[in-house]
């Protein structure tokens, strides 16, 4: 055996055949037991039941710690919990990316890869440990933020974290943690994924001579040699100028996006532009930037400048450790051009910036324009040189003079060309620059002559330095032979208009003159840390050499620029400190206003960061040892006149300064008593017990009648919680308590101080509790009553809701890590705010549901931030409550109507954090606590409900409130652990357990307690006592069967039945159906419903012993067939419409016929017809209508209000449905079913003598009766479906139905709209009836074929008037028997005519209700099978040809225009190609043969039957031809005349047939001679041809005897509209 455990990953997949081995997947980790030569014996921790052995070879060893040690033990690897956390995340995203992919969710799928590659690189690195803490730090940052952004995407719960790793819940009080999942979800995720990982300051643009301005980067070049590029001369120059040549810029946005790795060194190409006109060549970097194209030219090719860039981050220190190799080797490094945001002490800089701005010379008598250079020089007063104090770019030498680049022929150059100038600090003082202005001629020599100079010194008169601002200097003449050998000459001049009045006159004898129309401008910028442009500030720092303007100087400090002063702040605060040393009486007080402005000073957001100098100076160099006295003795003085002061500006900025004053305080008494051993400590303190005396006062005057009181008192207690830590070095944590306690209770205790003054008064007591002090036990039971006083007062009125909250959390944070007893505070919070705090809660949520009611209103105090914030609050005080503090709390309440009123708060506020959203769905930590905190706070609270609200003293209004909240509390969906992975499944109980069970166990419990008393709730808990059952928690239900069985007992013990008991359940059931239209789950959760009713173990099994078990059991089957019912029904709603509306049916007649309950059928047939009109099927839905209308009477009986009905009688609801049916019936086209309804409804309304009504259904009457005639209406086909396999819902396994399809729906589509909705299912190809082996299979199996109605018309003289429209209409419709064949041959197949021989075996299917019906689709009753002879096959299939000519026939025979006929002309073609290449002609060798007839006596009837079906189908085709012809396109000519002699050839075919051959070839040439003057008629424009016995008679001469068939096949040509026979012209021609 091992000495200790150990957790090692899988790096390889293994599986063994040995019986004993363990199977092994990569990546998993597993649990070594045993070890013996080369093998482990382990358990996964998937499945640590499950041990077996292993090779050593396929796992890697890894140390780990293991917890709760036995059958629950938990083994953690010894890592980082960043490597642990990604490794089994990856291991679940891993299954999760592979559904993305099944589910098609392509981008999804893509970025998810793309993460999960960075995050295994990322945990390399972090394995690897070869990096440094900050940059194990940035891939913690970078790893946390790709698994957040995949548990968001992906659905998962979120992780809070403190410092990138997993928070234990436990070790943090609920408050915190709702405060870090808050924070963290409110990061955003999507950074890393924008390539933009580094947020990095706008850096600047960079030239070379590197320039940085805004947001890029920008390079000038300069060229050195001859003045013009172009210059045809050879050799080298004599002299060689600068000269710009082009800039190139870069956009740092565009390097920021494209590195994303910080390691990454990356390349950018720089594009070299070129300017237009020199004279622009100063902002051509501008010009590249704002894209000005019109002033500068891109290269004519792509080349430019490659510079290589690599981002850092961190302080330079760091850096330079981290990259020791890199930054070693001639870095450069650039200061930033001023002061940086802090000057800490030590800190030396004196760097002077100059730029070369502009100048304006004269052409000197020159044809053309100078090429002037500007030479620098840095001089000191005795004329020498300064060597190397010029520096042109960092990382460059430094020189003694500095050329500028030369503009060509330009008298007015503008440069902008900056240099720095780092000038020792002991040689400022004295020096000056001069600027020697030459002009470059570009002659062969290339002379450079000197024109004229300008200077300036650095240092005035006073010891300021020159100021930061553009400077226009005067330009003096000279000539080469100048010499600068006396520069005493020129200092003595003025050296620009300033100096003009401070300096004689120069002489006109004196060598160097001004020139009035030449100037020169420079700019200049002061980067010093000892020299200063202020001559107040200078003068107070050398106070000593003039005393007397020191009085002066301190009024004045406040007119000196801050920046000057926080650069020189600890000599300023010296200076002060000296001044009190050497004067208090004199300066004091001006010295106290003084060091009041400098605090604020560094208030303000630009100075903010010299904080810590004034931190540095007060520990480090302060030395005021008498200071205190004055500063305490100005601070109370400032403090009594504020009740009496109008203006009170000063004393506000005291009080805003208090934090620094006491640090000089405390730090002032602590030298003092250094240095004198502890001397007037006893004065000390009374001074400040005097001082807080002062506070007090100044914070308990009424400032709601002045303003300015109430700015002073916000200042002072702004500032006030700043003093504690200054205070604790000089007093005892109870001493600084008693103080503060003092100063907090002397704020007013009302809150009708004003909003502003309340808020600033919480925000004090919110850094009060933040102080250390707060921290300390001894301070805090102190602290603790005042505070809570306060924030009682608030929440009472509900005012700073937030701000509150924000107190408790951190009172809350405090005791939770407090490593002292907390038991008396957490019983002083109970005390004053539990129940105030369930009171704001039920105020807040109360405004939340309203505020989700309407959208347009929107309150402040009822965000989610606050509901979460009290939340938090309330359950953070119930975690540390122990049971000692429930039992005192409840036994303090001094009536049970206190404890009443406060079990139902409670209990209301628990159910409420269950019924609103408060934590969103994926802060799993959050809700699981949540639900923690609820249980074992029931349990402390529910023995009090029932010793206090029992038996005498029952009360229905708590117990039902806790039997509602243990019901929502057992179904909340973030408890259900089914849906979770193993893993998490298993983290969830090995830490909470099932906290559903817990809560099922205290509902038991308190049922059992509840004794005589249980019938108050029965039936009434019966509905959600069987939600509590839906559970999939095998344990639940079984503690929940007692209880059914106690309220079945109840029932029949009170009323002798179960009728309310069954009406409740069978509603609540209903109601679960149609609320759980969202869950996946729905089946099984309702399946656990008939395990409850079902076998054993159940109520069945509880009831064996019972009197009325028959009853029960009877009960318990109505319910189970119910279910069933209902949970194929909530499956089929999911499909289209082919399920739901047959089981919608199904459950219409359970309600009605089992259990006669009519509400839920009439409800169930709106819900049928909702679905039917959702699929638009209109016919259906009036039939369902039909059923709840023939439920009514036409009486005046009173209905209550039902569904959509308001309250109305019998007469008027039913009249309401047939109105609704009528639209129905006419939408979906079945007029002839509206009919009837029209006549009864027109019988009512003439009963009534409701005229108008009875106009308006005659007119919907008499146009039905039009629409029928005139409208066109799809003959829709029919479909045959079975349905077997056990797969099937119960009321389609293995049954067999007929659907009624959608209009141009073929049997093709049919079956694909069957398969897509059971997608599972396998089609059958053959028409037999499966057999046994596929109807009891574990699978789907699908038959489908279409069948043909079998109309009960009658087919008598009397339809042959009828029109075929109508005919057709009733063929199809009112339809229960359908019927398909199957041909075969009985007997030897017939080779020579297999029609002799071709049987078919005919199924009739009878449903059990006629279509259409209330649903498309019926099942078969019943099936006849029957033999068809191969004759009267033949009769049928003429007969259905005849009949299908004539329909199509009558729907073309009333066009008048050419159209598209292309259906009739292929029916047409059909039949008569059919006709003469087989069908008919194959019929008539068949069964007119002489030896067919004479051996088959007895079917003389039927062949003669056939003989006149085929001389029917000539007639009709006759008739088709001649309305093909009428309507057939010129182009189809071709085709009307192929089939024209189709026919000749069909019809000399058939002759023998014919009774009359002779007289039948005259009447089918009758045919074309109608045709012939059908023709003439239109080529003549006659609307109608008129054709008479004569005509007939001259054309053919047909005898009397056919008259009759003429005058029969007459009106179907005159009903094609371009026929009238003239029947007296019939008639006078009869005798012939």
């Amino acid at each position: 055996m091992l000495d200790e455990l150990e957790a090692i990953p899988v790096i390889s997949s293994f599986r063994s055949p040995v019986s004993q081995s363990l199977v092994l997947e990569l990546g998993e980790t597993v649990q070594i037991l045993e070890k013996c030569e080369g093998w482990y014996r382990g358990c996964s921790t998937k499945r640590p039941t499950v041990k077996g052995i292993f090779p050593t070879n396929y796992v890697h060893l890894k140390k780990a710690t293991v917890s709760n040690r036995g059958q629950c033990e938990t083994v953690v690897p010894l890592e980082d919990p960043i490597i642990t956390e990604s490794t089994s995340t990856l291991q679940e995203w891993g299954v999760l990316w592979k559904q993305l992919y099944v589910k098609h969710r392509v981008e999804l799928f893509q970025k998810l890869r793309h993460v999960m590659s960075e995050l295994m690189d990322l945990r390399r690195q972090l394995i690897s440990g070869h990096m440094t803490q900050e940059q194990s730090r940035e891939v913690k940052r970078h790893i946390t933020l790709r698994l957040d952004w995949g548990n968001e995407h992906l659905g998962l719960d979120l992780v809070p974290r403190k410092e990138f790793e997993m928070v234990d819940p436990d070790q943090f009080s609920v408050s915190d943690l709702y405060k870090m999942v808050s924070a963290w979800q409110s990061c955003p995720t999507d950074c890393f994924y924008s390539k933009n990982t580094n947020k990095l300051p706008h850096l600047c643009w960079l030239h070379l001579y590197l320039k940085f301005e805004k947001d890029q980067k920008s390079e000038g070049l300069f060229r050195r040699g001859r003045m013009l590029l172009n210059d045809s001369k050879k050799g080298p120059p004599h002299v060689q100028y600068r000269r710009p040549y082009g800039c190139a810029a870069l956009a740092m946005s565009d390097v920021f996006s494209s590195i994303t790795d910080p390691r990454e060194e990356k390349d950018f190409v720089l594009k070299i532009y070129t300017c237009n006109n020199e004279s622009e060549w100063y902002q051509i970097h501008e010009n590249i930037i704002r894209k000005s194209s019109t002033k500068y030219s891109a290269p004519s090719t792509n080349y430019g400048l490659i510079v290589s860039l690599q981002l850092f981050r961190g302080d330079l220190d760091t850096l330079r450790r981290e990259n020791h190799l890199m930054l070693s080797r001639g870095v450069t490094l650039t200061r930033k051009l001023g002061f940086p945001d802090v000057i800490l002490p030590g800190d030396s800089r004196n760097d002077l910036y100059l730029t070369l701005e502009r100048g304006d010379f004269e052409r000197g008598g020159k044809s053309v324009q100078k090429n002037i250079e500007v030479t620098v020089y840095v001089l000191y007063a005795d004329g020498e040189t300064l060597k190397d104090c010029i520096s042109v770019g960092c990382g460059e030498p430094s020189v003694s003079e500095h050329h500028s680049f030369v503009l060509y022929h330009n008298n007015s150059p503008r440069w902008s060309e900056s240099l720095k100038l780092p000038i020792p600090i002991e040689r400022f003082r004295g020096s000056h620059l001069r600027f020697e202005f030459r002009h470059c001629s570009t002659k062969d020599k290339g002379e450079k002559k000197l024109f004229g100079f300008a200077f300036t010194p650095l240092m005035r008169e006073d010891g300021t330095t020159l100021l930061d601002e553009c400077h226009e200097l005067y330009v003096y003449k000279c000539d080469e032979n100048t010499t600068f050998s006396n520069q005493g000459l020129y200092l003595s001049m003025p050296c620009c208009k300033a100096d003009l009045n401070s300096c004689p006159a120069i002489p006109a004898s004196f060598p160097f003159q001004r020139s009035n129309k030449e100037s020169f401008s420079i700019s200049t910028l002061l980067a010093s840390t000892k020299l200063t442009q202020n001559v107040d500030l200078l003068t107070l720092l050398k106070w000593k050499a003039n005393p007397e303007r020191v009085l002066d100087i301190l009024g004045r400090l406040r007119l000196i620029s801050g920046e000057e002063i926080v650069k020189f702040l600890q000599d300023v605060l010296d200076t002060l400190f000296s001044l009190l040393d050497d004067n208090i009486d004199k300066y004091g007080p001006l010295v106290f206003q003084s060091l009041v402005f400098i605090i604020n000073l560094l208030r303000d957001p630009r100075y903010y960061h010299f904080r810590p100098v004034m931190d540095a100076y007060t520990h480090n160099q302060f030395a005021g040892a008498l200071a205190y006295k004055e500063l305490i003795r100005c601070l109370k003085w400032y403090m009594d006149r504020s009740a009496e002061v109008v203006r009170q500006d000063h004393i506000q900025d005291a009080m805003r300064a208090l934090e620094y004053l006491f640090k000089f305080i405390v730090q002032s008494r602590a030298l003092y008593s250094r240095a004198t051993c502890g001397l007037e400590e006893e004065q000390f303190r009374a001074s400040i017990q005097e001082l807080f005396h002062s506070i007090r006062f100044l914070l308990s005057l009424d400032g709601r009648n002045a303003e300015t009181l109430v700015v002073t008192q916000a200042a002072l207690l702004n500032s006030f919680p700043d003093i504690f830590d200054e205070l604790l070095q000089m007093f005892t944590v109870q001493e600084v308590a008693e103080l503060v306690r003092g100063t907090l209770a002397s704020m007013p205790g009302t809150v009708d101080i004003g909003q502003s003054m309340d808020v600033v008064k919480l925000q004090s007591i919110s850094r009060t509790v933040d102080s250390r002090l707060f921290y300390f036990p001894e301070s805090r039971s102190i602290l603790l009553p005042v505070v809570l006083h306060h924030i009682h007062l608030h929440l009472r009125q509900q005012r700073e809701l937030l701000l509150c909250a924000g107190i408790l959390s951190s009172i809350f944070s405090i005791l939770n890590t407090s490593s002292s007893c907390v038991q008396e505070e957490v019983e002083m919070m109970v005390e004053s705010l539990l129940d105030v705090l369930l009171q704001t809660l039920l105020s807040i949520m109360s405004k939340s549901q309203a505020v989700e009611n309407n959208q347009s209103q929107r309150c402040p105090q009822c965000t989610a931030e606050i509901t979460g914030e009290y939340v938090s609050c309330l359950l953070s005080l119930l975690k540390l409550m122990s049971e000692l503090h429930f039992h005192h709390l409840l036994n303090n309440f001094h009536s049970k109507d206190e404890l009443k009123e406060f079990l139902l708060k409670i209990f209301c506020v628990f159910r409420n954090l269950m019924k609103l959203s408060v934590f969103p769905r994926d802060w799993s930590i959050m809700r699981l606590l949540t639900s923690q905190i609820i249980v074992t706070t029931t349990r402390y609270l529910t023995p009090a409900l029932h010793k206090n609200f029992s038996d005498a003293d029952f009360d229905f209004k708590v117990w039902n409130s806790f039997f509602s909240l243990a019901v929502l509390f057992v179904s909340q969906p973030s408890l259900q652990l089914e849906s979770l992975s193993q893993v998490k499944r298993k983290r969830i109980l090995d830490k909470y357990g099932d906290l559903r069970v817990q809560m099922a166990y205290e509902l038991y419990s308190m049922w059992q307690k509840l004794g005589d008393n249980k019938p108050h709730f029965t039936p009434g808990m019966m509905g959600p006592f069987l939600g509590v059952t839906l559970v999939p928690q095998t344990e639940v239900r079984n503690i929940m069967i007692p209880i059914f069985h106690d309220m079945m007992d109840w029932e029949q013990r009170k009323n002798g039945n179960f009728k309310q008991v069954e009406a409740e359940l069978m509603d609540k059931l209903d109601s679960m159906m149609s609320d759980g239209k969202g869950e996946e789950n729905h089946r099984e959760l309702f399946g656990l419903l008939t395990q409850l009713f079902g076998p054993y173990p159940s109520l069945l099994e509880k009831m064996e012993q019972e009197t009325w078990r028959e009853t029960g059991v009877s009960f318990i089957t109505s319910v189970t067939r119910l279910i069933e019912r209902l949970l194929d029904y909530r499956d089929s709603v999911r499909g289209e419409e082919t399920e739901s509306k047959k089981l919608g049916a199904n459950i219409m007649n359970f309600y009605k016929c089992e259990i006669t309950k009519e509400d839920m059928y009439i409800r169930y047939i709106h819900k049928l017809c909702d679905l039917h009109l959702q699929m638009h099927n209109y016919t259906e839905a009036a039939f369902t209508l039909l059923l709840y209308w023939e439920l009514l009477q036409w009486s005046e009986q009173p209905l209550r209000d039902l569904m959509q009905y308001p309250a109305q009688s019998q007469w008027q609801r039913k009249e309401t449905l047939s109105r609704k049916i009528l639209h129905y019936f006419n939408k979906g086209k079945c007029w002839e079913y509206g009919i009837s309804l029209c006549r009864e409804l027109a019988l009512q309304y003439e009963m009534l003598y409701d005229y108008h009504s009875l106009s308006w259904i005659r007119k919907m009457e008499a146009s039905f009766y039009d629409n029928i005639i005139e409208q066109q209406r799809l003959e829709p086909e029919f479909f045959r479906m079975g349905f077997y396999g056990r797969k099937f819902p119960f009321f389609l396994r293995n049954k067999e139905f007929v659907c009624r399809g959608y209009d141009y729906e073929r049997l093709e589509d049919f079956q694909q709209r069957m398969l897509t909705e059971f997608p599972q299912a396998i089609a059958l190809q053959q028409p037999n009836l499966p057999d046994d082996s596929i109807q009891q299979s574990d699978a789907q199996y699908l038959q489908i074929y279409a069948v043909t109605p079998v109309s009960e018309l009658s087919d008598g003289p009397m339809m042959d008037r009828v029109p075929e429209r109508i005919k057709s209409f009733y063929r199809i419709n009112n339809v229960s028997r359908f019927h398909y064949d199957r041909p075969f041959h009985k007997g030897p197949k017939d080779r020579e005519n297999e029609f002799r021989s071709l049987w078919i075996e005919r199924t009739t299917l009878v449903l059990c209700r006629p279509l259409p019906g209330i649903s498309r689709w019926f099942e078969v009753e019943r099936r006849e099978v029957m033999e068809v002879s191969p004759l009267e096959n033949a009769i049928y299939v003429v007969e259905n040809k005849n009949q299908e000519l004539r329909t199509l026939i009558s729907q073309y025979q009333h066009r008048h225009h050419h159209g598209n006929i292309s259906l009739l002309s292929m029916c047409l073609n059909g039949v008569i190609d059919a006709a003469v290449n087989g069908g008919i002609a194959r019929y008539q060798e068949a069964f007119f043969d002489k030896d067919y007839i004479s051996s088959h006596p007895e079917e003389m009837e039927r062949i003669n039957q056939l003989k006149e079906l085929m001389q029917e189908q000539v007639h009709i085709l006759g008739v088709g031809l001649a309305v093909h012809e009428k309507l057939v396109h010129p182009e189809m000519r071709p085709l009307h005349k192929k089939l024209v002699d189709q026919f000749h050839v069909m019809r000399s075919g058939l002759s023998h047939v014919s009774i009359a051959s002779s007289s039948f070839l005259m009447l089918i040439e009758l045919v074309g001679i109608v045709g012939r003057y059908h023709s003439l008629c239109c080529q003549r424009r006659f609307s109608t041809l008129h054709i008479d016995s004569i005509m007939i008679q001259r054309e053919v001469g047909i005898s009397r005897l056919y008259m009759n068939q003429f005058y029969y096949y007459s009106e179907r040509w005159e009903s094609l509209g371009f026929l009238r026979f003239n029947s007296i012209a019939i008639q006078r021609s009869g005798n012939h």
